[in-house]
């Protein structure tokens, strides 16, 4: 079978919409090779001219497999599989030459759709793919129906999907979930939070840049206010200079919290970061889901978060954290690195000889920050070696990191047990959802310092600096910089509602469609009315409601077969014959119009003229077929004005 142009560049738009987004992902060697092979199939179609030979292909195609092998180390697995299916469905292109082939890459094609939810499973992705398999469907009617227009096959393979929607509803309400990542593989080893466990000047400005959502909350009852909104996460304690990291974490003691006040209760809706940890309110007392907590309040999950999860969380604002801590605890809060910072440490030692106690050191750090004409920027300069120092008496100008370090190693200068908490401070809150948007730009540092008798105590410098940030978050605090992203600098009114409209959109299809975990199945099944969900209670439902949607599908289909079809022409000739019947003339089973007629004529003379009108007009319709409209209007005058 030979097979036609147009399907030929049909099939390879298929391969190039189901290949076009694993593009990002995949080495640049592949992308490559496969767009040279698809130009290359849709020239020698264009052209006309013969397909490479066999051994050629064979070659290329063991280079490519071996190409695979070196670059992934193995031809298993998400990332090489994929790889490997996309590039040997780029070289069947070139060996195209029989319907059996055609069907091959068909079927490759639209198992290649699946593996694009791999990568995202947002909505664009969705219809994305949507489009792409209502393509290959069209082209699979078009391989074989033969030379059928474009639009009805476009009509045929739209109909095929809408057909597909109730029973694809079906199985997702009803199919068992299964737990974990998308078929039971790893997710990518990339973090997209962005938040690490270590802390450098530029490290959380460079994240504020960013728009994407890190994570969302719903809150039981009234939300905090903002100022009070942070989100605690990794805790750093070790400093060398120009890093702050979390240092050998040892856990010393079970976390101690008294005079509780302030509860509140709130739903995380946490975004994939491929770390351990769980953002929460200071401080977390307890979550939903198996969890550790570290003995400076860090809530930690058992594995790594590589997909999308939701815990209920409680958390406690008012709190005195570890009053009585470890020597150990202490005396590591009060570490510094060699002899840097020489101008930070005479400044710490001398609030310490002239002020009464560590309450009067810390209020003058920050009176220090806010009368000193320091400055918050997206954009700050370079630091050296001695970073504090250039920090505090020459540059005074600098984001959070900045503040919440030059602080602590004033603190500790001063012998203040001091460390740093990095997460994410406020978050915009829905009105359209009623939930609060915590995005990367909310990315903070703020410090704690240990006070005798009250424990970790959490104190903000930028809040000193810039209480906007704090209380109205990043872009009141820096509205002018041009390195905020264009939508965190426009707040327009149609385009906030915008943004929150789309971000509710996706939330939901993140709970109900992404989100649709065992529970969440369970849970709705349960309101639905089935009571003690079972897999086999599940398993039969299920086989009954795909008979039930088979069945009406199957009649909708096949009602054209059991519909009778009315035939104006002979509706109107048989009303005649009624009222010939009326006056004795019976036509009988085997009588032609025109033996009738004759018959009804030398019966009934003076009735001819209306009789040989009505069989004209109705012969006309039946052999003739010219101008059919209006004779059937003729017929159907007549035989109305007929009268025996």
């Amino acid at each position: 079978m030979k097979l036609d142009r147009a399907f030929v560049y049909g099939l390879t738009a298929c391969i190039l919409l189901v290949s076009a987004p694993h593009a990002a992902y995949m080495p640049i060697w592949v992308s490559t090779l496969c767009t040279i092979l698809l130009t290359w199939r849709l020239y020698l179609n264009f052209t006309a001219a013969a397909l490479p030979p066999r051994w050629l292909l064979l070659g290329t195609t063991s280079g490519g497999i071996a190409g695979i092998l070196i670059t992934f180390h193995t031809l298993f697995g998400r990332e090489a599989g994929v790889a490997l299916l996309i590039l040997l469905s780029s070289f069947k292109l070139l060996e195209l030459r029989s319907k059996r082939d055609a069907t091959v890459l068909i079927y490759l094609a639209t198992f290649i759709i699946i593996t694009n939810f791999f990568n995202s499973q947002s909505i664009p992705t969705a219809l994305y793919m949507l489009v792409t398999l209502l393509v290959i469907i069209a082209t699979w009617v078009q391989m074989n129906t033969g030379t059928l227009a474009l639009k009805p096959r476009i009509h045929i393979a739209a109909s095929l999907l809408l057909q597909a929607i109730p029973l694809t509803l079906l199985l997702f309400i009803l199919f068992p979930r299964i737990q974990g990542p998308l078929w039971g593989m790893p997710q990518s080893n990339y973090s997209r939070s962005g938040l690490s466990d270590s802390m450098s000047p530029g490290s959380l400005s460079n994240l504020s840049l960013s728009q994407e959502v890190a994570f969302r909350v719903d809150f039981e009852g009234t939300p905090p206010p903002r100022e009070m909104m942070y989100w605690r996460g990794p805790v750093l304690w070790d400093f060398d200079g120009i890093a702050w990291t979390r240092g050998n974490r040892v856990l010393s003691k079970i976390p101690q919290l008294d005079n509780l006040a302030s509860a509140i209760d709130y739903i995380v809706t946490l975004e994939p970061h491929n770390k351990l940890w769980l953002f929460t309110l200071d401080i977390p007392t307890g979550i939903s889901i198996p969890y550790n907590m570290t003995d400076d309040f860090q809530v930690q999950a058992r594995e790594s978060v590589s997909s999308r999860i939701r815990y209920k969380a409680h958390s406690q604002l008012g709190y005195r954290a570890n009053a009585e801590e470890l020597p150990y605890q202490l005396k590591r809060a009060l570490t510094l690195p060699g002899n840097l910072n020489p101008q930070a440490r005479k400044l710490a030692a001398e609030w310490r000889q002239s002020l009464p106690g560590d309450e009067a050191i810390i209020r003058t750090a920050i009176t220090r920050y806010n009368r000193e004409n320091f400055v918050y920027t997206l954009e700050p300069p370079l630091l050296g070696i001695n970073g504090i120092d250039e920090f505090l008496f020459e540059t005074h100008q600098g984001f959070c990191e900045h503040y919440a370090s030059s602080f602590v190693f004033l603190m500790r200068a001063a012998g203040i047990p001091a460390r740093v908490v990095t997460g994410y401070q406020g978050g915009e809150y829905n009105q359209e959802g009623g939930y609060s948007i915590v995005r990367q730009s909310d990315a903070h540092a703020w410090a704690e310092v240990w006070l005798d008798q009250r424990g970790w105590i959490r104190i903000d410098p930028t809040a000193a600096i810039a209480p906007e940030r704090v209380q109205n978050g990043l872009s009141a605090a820096v509205p002018d910089s041009p390195a905020l992203p264009f939508l965190a600098r426009t707040q327009t009114r149609w385009l906030l509602k915008f943004r929150l409209n789309l971000d509710l959109l996706n939330h939901q299809w993140n709970q109900w469609v992404l989100g649709y975990n065992t529970e969440r199945q369970f849970a709705f099944l349960r309101r639905m009315g089935m009571d003690d969900v079972t897999w086999q209670k599940m398993a039969i439902n299920l086989m009954i409601g795909v008979g039930i949607l088979l069945g009406l599908i199957a009649l909708v289909l096949l009602r054209k077969l059991y519909t009778k079809q009315t035939d104006k022409t002979q509706v109107l000739y048989l009303k005649f014959c009624k009222k010939m019947a009326k006056v004795g003339l019976l036509r009988a089973a085997h009588e032609g119009p025109q033996s009738f007629a004759a018959r009804a004529v030398q019966s009934k003379p003076q009735l001819a003229e209306g009789i040989n009108e009505i069989t004209s007009h109705y012969l006309a319709i039946r052999y003739v077929s010219l101008q059919q409209k209006e004779r059937l209007s003729a017929l159907r005058k007549a035989v109305a004005a007929f009268r025996v």
